[in-house]
């Protein structure tokens, strides 16, 4: 398999948009879960969700986006920081949509949408780059 760099820029996209699609779903059930039955509050459950799709996208972007052939353990602490970040980029959206009246679900599609952009800048160029 091509190391990331190597591969077009649209490629390694395509690949990360298709990772985080299985992430993203493991994400939204569980805040979904935590919200409908649990009862937690909208924003900690998208931070839950972002935990556990988090781990999945580490092992799916670093063996299928990005080929990573490094140390696993370096790139998971970056991978991690990194996801954290998204993840309190998407606690915030998903606070101020549902204080602005949103539902829910809408305001996690927009935090998404924003953290997708922003962490896959910064996982393509810092965390899978060596």
């Amino acid at each position: 398999m091509k190391p990331a760099a190597a591969r077009p820029l649209a490629t390694s996209f395509g690949r990360y948009l298709g990772v985080g699609l299985v992430a993203t779903a493991a994400h939204w059930a569980l805040l979904a879960l935590l919200v409908e039955v649990a009862h937690v509050p909208a924003w900690l459950a998208s931070g839950a969700g972002a935990v556990l799709g988090a781990q999945l996208a580490f092992f799916g972007n670093r063996h299928y986006t990005f080929a990573h052939r490094g140390d696993w353990a370096p790139a998971w602490w970056r991978f991690m920081g990194t996801a954290t970040l998204g993840a309190l980029l998407g606690m915030a959206i998903v606070g101020a949509g549902v204080a602005l009246g949103l539902y829910y679900l809408l305001a996690q599609a927009l935090a998404t949408g924003a953290g997708v952009l922003l962490t896959f800048a910064i996982n393509r160029g810092w965390t899978f780059s060596g």
